[in-house]
């Protein structure tokens, strides 16, 4: 696998050498998930309601043959192939998505955590013990076939076990000189945001794991350089020269788990260069994990105009400032003083660059920067407070500064969660969707700061995000990747490009957080046991009086 990478990255330096514009490589070198007529045939088809169903599916003989075959059936019907005669190809030389592995159940997994003991809400603590249960219906174990013939498999194989997220998402995330955005073949150009560095962070605080550490320390490096080599950019701004960083995958063709919907779109643009511009900005944006918001439109509010590659965001940023300084400690610890400095050394210049960029003293926030009209965009979005959740600043009023800012926009009139953004788009990273990893990070980042008035204003969200989560789960018995909070009591949410999914991993790991750090004072209950909006705006004001 290091050898396919390696050729990709070798194929697209000499493009960018010679001066190809639009001859960007495809994703994997896979002729059956990554490019290729079979592929594009079949999902262009739409034998399948998601086109991801089709790229994870294993195959039942080599790929070699199923190339023969599918030639020998193009040859024999001069190149026509009916839909019913796909189907059957399909059906013959493939499996059903997820056969590759078999349930495991976690080896730490107990039945009474003892968490559980400080939740003083009967039915949150029992809502609690069937959100633990759940991990054992998400754990995973790849079979011993996918590491000794792994090209039957778009499932990169790993030999430890994990946690899948549920739903559509089957696969692993896993280290691979960055963490691609799944443990797919035809992810491995797009890496998940730069977490495995916190990710030690938190692991070291519970275990004082040192060793651990001292061991893994290179690959915490190798993933920011992946991010300093791959992602950054030089901004001049003011008479100042800046580096941040950004989502960028320059690597061409629709996305195979998105194929249909890729060419659809694409569609709409004349020229092959601007449809290779198109695919290369939604690899970025589903780089981001916001697949798709708002937030990367420029000029309008359409998928059409995406340009992640334009936008400098806070949140990226962000946690490579926790990262940094993080690698910084762990280089101090284990005596690299001079690893150690390197890493302290990015870190100031980065949050002086955050700084110059991205905050607004105005708002009383910090903005993504449009790299093309130079300008922060002001629109709410959760991840706006992110150097608040990563402790990027020095300025010890800031708290108070962004609370005026949710306060501004009117945040906490939202009952039942924080919103994605204000905008409505049709994309799921918009309104009226809430996702659990933006409730904790606006959570987190208040109730850490040194503000009683911040303090209280986490809790409220926290119960506010329990009781929409607790009320679906009493109706539905299932856990969803994010909520519609427009409805009044809180539904699943919608939008985007799949069907809303079960599971699942952050939402129920979100919601068990709240109930440890909390669950001495939050409740099940509604009505008169609810926090009105108006009393909570209210506290907040009298609270502002004394700190």
């Amino acid at each position: 696998m290091q050898g396919r990478n390696g050729i990709l990255q070798l194929v697209l330096l000499l493009g960018l050498e010679l001066g190809l514009e639009g001859a960007l490589p495809p994703p994997c070198d896979s002729q059956i998930y990554c490019t290729g007529e079979l592929l594009r045939r079949v999902q262009m088809a739409k034998l399948y309601q998601d086109d991801k169903h089709f790229v994870d599916m294993p195959l039942s003989m080599s790929p070699d043959q199923v190339l023969k075959d599918f030639n020998e059936l193009l040859s024999s019907n001069e190149g026509y192939v009916s839909r019913e005669q796909l189907k059957s190809f399909v059906t013959e030389h493939f499996k059903d998505p997820g056969q590759e592995m078999d349930t495991w159940i976690p080896q730490d997994w107990r039945d009474s955590p003892k968490f559980l003991q400080n939740i003083v809400d009967p039915k949150l603590r029992a809502w609690a013990e069937d959100l633990h249960k759940l991990w054992k219906k998400l754990g995973r174990k790849m079979k011993a076939e996918v590491g000794s013939q792994p090209d039957r498999y778009s499932l990169i194989y790993a030999a430890q076990p994990f946690i899948v997220p549920g739903g559509r998402f089957i696969e692993f995330y896993y280290c691979y000189g960055h963490i691609p955005n799944g443990g797919r073949v035809y992810y491995l150009q797009r890496s998940q945001p730069p977490l495995l560095t916190l990710m030690m962070g938190r692991y070291l605080e519970r275990t004082n794991d040192i060793d651990f550490v001292r061991d893994n320390i290179g690959t915490l490096h190798q993933e920011l350089e992946f991010w300093r080599h791959n992602r950054s950019v030089n901004i001049s701004h003011k008479g100042a020269n800046y580096t941040l960083n950004r989502y960028h995958v320059p690597y061409g063709g629709p996305r195979p788990e998105s194929y249909s919907k890729d060419e659809e779109l694409a569609a709409l643009l004349p020229e092959e260069d601007a449809r290779e511009s198109l695919w290369a900005e939604l690899k970025a944006g589903a780089e981001s994990g916001w697949d798709f918001s708002s937030r990367w439109f420029i000029g309008s509010n359409y998928l059409l105009d995406i340009k992640t590659s334009q936008v400098i965001p806070v949140d990226l940023n962000a946690f490579l400032c926790q990262a940094e300084g993080l690698l910084a400690s762990f280089y101090s610890i284990l005596g690299n003083m001079p690893m150690a400095k390197i890493y302290q050394d990015a870190q100031a210049q980065r949050k002086v660059a955050m700084q110059a960029l991205l905050w607004n003293e105005t708002l009383g926030s910090w903005f993504d920067f449009n790299l093309e009209s130079s300008q922060q965009n002001h629109g709410f979005y959760p991840t706006n407070l992110s150097p608040l959740w990563a402790g990027c600043f020095s300025d010890p009023a800031i708290a108070i500064k962004n609370i005026k800012y949710l306060e501004d926009n009117k945040i906490l009139t939202y009952k039942h969660g924080i919103p994605t953004s204000l905008q409505i788009s049709g994309q799921q990273w918009d309104f009226p969707n809430a996702w659990a990893p933006l409730q904790d990070l606006v959570v987190q980042g208040l109730a850490e700061s040194n503000s009683t008035r911040a303090q209280d204003m986490a809790f409220q969200l926290a119960q506010n995000w329990i009781w929409t989560n607790f009320a679906v789960y009493q109706k539905n018995k299932a856990m969803y990747e994010k909520y519609d909070i427009n409805i009044d009591s809180g539904e699943p949410g919608g939008g985007g490009e799949y069907e809303v999914q079960e599971g699942f991993g952050w939402t129920n790991g979100v919601a068990l957080k709240f109930l440890n750090r909390y669950g001495d004072r939050l409740t099940s209950g509604s009505g008169s046991m609810m926090f009105s909006t108006s009393c909570l705006l209210l506290a907040l004001l009298l609270l502002g009086l004394l700190c």
